[in-house]
């Protein structure tokens, strides 16, 4: 009989464990089973150099999501990125979306000015104001090379 209650013991500890080893696999993947905290808007970039699947959205300084998925807007030969943001988190028509650099070299994000003065952007809807990100490499090669003008000058000869 004690034979049997060791193994029941063993047996409940292994179960348990089970459970939190999936638990935390859950928790760890950020995977939700039980419905989305976030709701979907898209952006179209010229160029969205440097920007990976899940990096940072700001709002006003403060994370507000993340970057679900990249791909290329067949019809407007754009790339087309797709954003995660937090439920009760409203963004209008007007909102400007723009990469940013994090410090000098650091890794991109999607920086938004939620703007205000029109409609509520529902989940699917798309930001038409975007400004791509600024690649340093090509102004460092055009000011090393001397490509870069001075004003309007324009050559008159």
């Amino acid at each position: 009989m004690k034979k049997y209650s060791m193994e029941s013991v063993v047996g409940i500890f292994v179960v348990i464990g089970l459970l939190c080893v999936g638990y935390m696999t859950v928790k760890l993947g950020k995977v939700s089973l039980f419905g989305d905290d976030y709701y979907s808007l898209y952006a179209r970039f010229s160029s969205v150099s440097g920007l990976r699947v899940d990096s940072p959205i700001e709002i006003n300084g403060i994370e507000a999501g993340r970057v679900a998925q990249l791909s290329i807007d067949p019809e407007k030969q754009v790339a087309l990125v797709e954003l995660k943001i937090k439920k009760g988190i409203e963004v209008y028509d007007d909102a400007i979306a723009s990469i940013k650099t994090s410090g000098l070299i650091g890794d991109k994000f999607v920086k938004i000015d939620p703007g205000g003065g029109g409609d509520i952007l529902k989940p699917g809807g798309t930001i038409t104001e975007t400004t791509s990100p600024l690649d340093i490499e090509d102004l460092i090669s055009k000011y090393v090379f001397g490509d870069i003008t001075k004003g309007d000058k324009k050559d008159t000869k």
